[in-house]
């Protein structure tokens, strides 16, 4: 279960747009940020996607993605173009294939390689869409089969296309606009697929061409149902319009860091799904904010701001430049056993403890983890101008520093006394056992 968001430049604060997306995923799947650089490639090559092989193209643009460890693909990413592209699992009427095929991930993987903006990047999905269908295992270790929308930007343009099967339809987006594990488009979008309509109308699950509504008629009731995707989405598109005008970089973090409750307690509830979410027991809250990303759109030179760690709540957003990214050094790649070496591992050690009694242990950390974070974005906004090589160091630093404080907070957060439930003890104890943490 995901959240991504766009304000366009129309939203924010100074006319520059904002992207920003929770990867929600299994706890224990390690999600890391990874650089592929521009490439060539002889005429007639093939690409190994995560489950098929697709024709590659002669030159792929550089990218940076945060990507589970196990897969081709990525929950979300950004190219050298300053194109952006978040996805969301969604489910409907149509059964999700279960036979391996192409991934949301991998589509999101490829469109970021091949397209300069939004519109190639719509195009370049819908043509891997139909060629080769969407299918296969959308987790490891677990059994999960879904369809795909995505949020697709850049600087000047934004879009959202959601998919049924081999069917979509997109809508260009002008201001505001959210996503979460449920369909949104209804009866108006500005492309869609030839049959789209059809379909819908031979499956009976619309009674004319004059009533089809994409989010009614296509949408499961089950998934989207107890998956809460519309109340999510309800919130955050809530939040984007009362922000309108407003919007932010700290104000887009707030937004994923986003928790209903005043009084928020991971611990009280089996099926309580925020925005910013924290696994727990049940299959409701089996998942969790594994990775976040908010980036600022700068046509000039747009700032990435990851985490590269899971639960925004409990983490720091870093500032990253795509001339720079070449040099990150983060660490081997988190897979899904416990690696105190790799940075989503290491950050878990905090993650996990302040779990163990929230309101009382985020208290002793968060006040500086804000400081931190507000020294970062604008000292990153003041080095525009600036070689690529300053800004990478400074990355190098944000990281180095952010990793230095998290060591000092567990500390104290260790020293607050914990609190347990029964139900919330019990599935945290399975997910650690299974990735090999001892208590």
């Amino acid at each position: 279960m995901c959240d991504t968001l766009i304000a366009t430049k129309l939203a924010t604060t100074n006319n520059i747009a904002i992207f920003g997306k929770n990867s929600d995923r299994p706890p224990n799947e390690g999600q890391h940020l990874a650089y592929f650089p521009a490439q060539n490639y002889p005429t007639g090559s093939k690409v190994k996607c995560t489950y098929i092989e697709i024709p590659q193209v002669e030159k792929t643009h550089a990218i940076l993605l945060s990507k589970p460890y196990w897969m081709w693909g990525a929950e979300m990413g950004v190219n050298e173009h300053g194109l952006v592209i978040g996805n969301e699992a969604v489910f409907s009427k149509i059964p999700a294939n279960k036979k391996p095929a192409l991934l949301g991930m991998d589509m999101l993987r490829a469109a970021l390689e091949r397209a300069v903006t939004p519109r190639e990047a719509v195009q370049i999905i819908t043509d891997l869409l139909e060629q080769f269908g969407q299918g296969g295992n959308c987790t490891q270790g677990e059994e999960l089969y879904y369809h795909n929308s995505f949020i697709i930007a850049n600087a000047e343009d934004a879009w959202v296309l959601e998919t049924v099967d081999k069917q979509w339809a997109a809508k260009q987006v002008k201001d505001v606009y959210s996503i979460s594990n449920c369909l949104t488009i209804g009866s108006e979008y500005d492309l869609a697929s030839s049959n789209l309509v059809d379909l819908a109308l031979q499956k009976g699950f619309s009674k004319s061409k004059g009533q089809f509504h994409l989010a009614n008629d296509y949408s499961d009731f089950i998934y989207t149902t107890f998956g809460k995707g519309r109340m999510r989405r309800e919130t955050t598109i809530c939040v984007l319009e009362e922000q309108k005008g407003k919007i932010s970089i700290e104000s887009m973090m707030g937004t994923l860091r986003n928790h209903k409750a005043e009084y928020f307690d991971p611990q009280t509830s089996i099926s309580e799904v925020d925005v910013c979410m924290h696994a727990g027991f049940g299959p409701i809250r089996g998942s969790q904010s594994t990775a976040s990303l908010v980036v600022y759109l700068d046509k000039n030179l747009p700032v990435i701001f990851a985490t590269g760690t899971s639960a925004p709540c409990t983490s720091i957003f870093k500032p990253i430049w795509m001339d720079g990214a070449s040099s990150l050094n983060l660490g081997p790649v988190p897979t899904s056993q416990s690696d105190s070496s790799s940075l989503f591992w290491t950050h878990e050690k905090l993650h996990r403890a302040t779990l163990l009694n929230y309101p009382e242990r985020i208290k002793t950390y968060a006040a500086d983890c804000d400081e931190m974070e507000q020294r970062f974005i604008q000292t990153a906004l003041n080095l525009g101008d600036r070689s690529p090589k300053v800004r990478a160091d400074f990355t190098a630093a944000c990281f180095e520093e952010s990793a230095q404080a998290e060591a000092e907070w567990l500390k104290r957060v260790e020293a607050v006394p914990a609190k347990k439930s029964l139900l919330h003890t019990s599935a945290w104890n399975g997910f650690n056992k299974r990735a090999g943490i001892k208590d």
